[in-house]
């Protein structure tokens, strides 16, 4: 057997456990970001949306609908790398995977999937959530579609890095809940950046949860309040940053080799 076909097997294998490590509790895993979203398109979709109006041209329901699928993607791609990684960490099988002859890209490339995998299962899950709200339909497919899947790699190698550096079960609630849940919330998930004051506005590029959203409102919608090409630009950028580091936390044994 080449190395490329251990390499395969090996991917494989760790793709397989994290997807059926979330798929088996689909009840605290896919479930509650579906009834979550059912909540915000009941609040503020229907009941206060119909007061509020159109935004950029569109109903406020249909502006809100790519934000808040793409924070259900962004919130559990996160969720599952950093809680199945530290588990591993907790639980010192990990050590095993690491004397084991595979790379350590292969070990990130196989956490990262597993979490794209239960963003994507969310992802649809709450899509065709909102499907009994408002109909939906898409500008781009190929644009929405290749925005959902970078989004769920950067929060996944996000999750990644959190739980390398997580010594408790508490670090891990730390980022989301200081950090991700309020970049997601003023992400523009529930309004339009050109409704804010100029330095609010400016603020606001500061934070890459924007660029995403606004790049798969404009893959679902056909707007963006900023341009789509700088949008992807960052994305990757954030992607190919993250990677890097955590490879290098990897070889470094950072939170993993005492």
């Amino acid at each position: 057997m080449s190395h490329y076909s251990r390499y395969w097997t090996a991917y494989q294998t760790i793709v397989t456990k994290e997807f059926l490590r979330f798929i088996r509790i689909w009840l605290q895993t896919v479930l509650p970001p579906v009834i979550t979203t059912c909540l915000y398109y009941l609040i503020f979709g229907t009941l206060i949306g119909e007061r509020i109006g159109e935004m950029d041209g569109f109903s406020y329901i249909d502006f809100i609908v790519p934000g808040l699928i793409l924070m259900a993607v962004i919130t559990n791609s996160y969720a599952n790398v950093v809680s199945s990684f530290f588990s591993s960490k907790f639980q010192r099988h990990i050590e095993e995977l690491l004397i084991s002859p595979v790379p350590n890209w292969v070990i990130l490339a196989g956490y990262v999937s597993g979490g794209v995998a239960r963003g994507v299962v969310v992802g649809v899950a709450v899509t065709a959530v909102s499907l009994f709200f408002t109909d939906l339909s898409i500008y781009s497919y190929g644009w929405t579609l290749v925005v959902f899947l970078l989004t769920s790699v950067l929060f996944a190698l996000a999750g990644f890095i959190n739980a390398v550096y997580a010594n408790t079960f508490d670090d891990i609630s730390i980022i989301p809940t200081f950090v991700l849940t309020p970049l997601t919330y003023l992400g523009g998930v529930f309004y339009s950046i050109t409704m804010l004051p100029t330095f609010w506005q400016n603020a606001s590029l500061a934070n890459p949860v924007l660029y995403m959203v606004n790049a798969f409102r404009y893959g679902l919608l056909g707007v963006s309040d900023i341009p789509i090409n700088m949008a992807l630009g960052i994305i990757l950028l954030f992607i190919f940053g993250l990677a890097g580091y955590s490879l290098n936390l990897l070889k470094r044994g950072v939170g993993i080799k005492s």
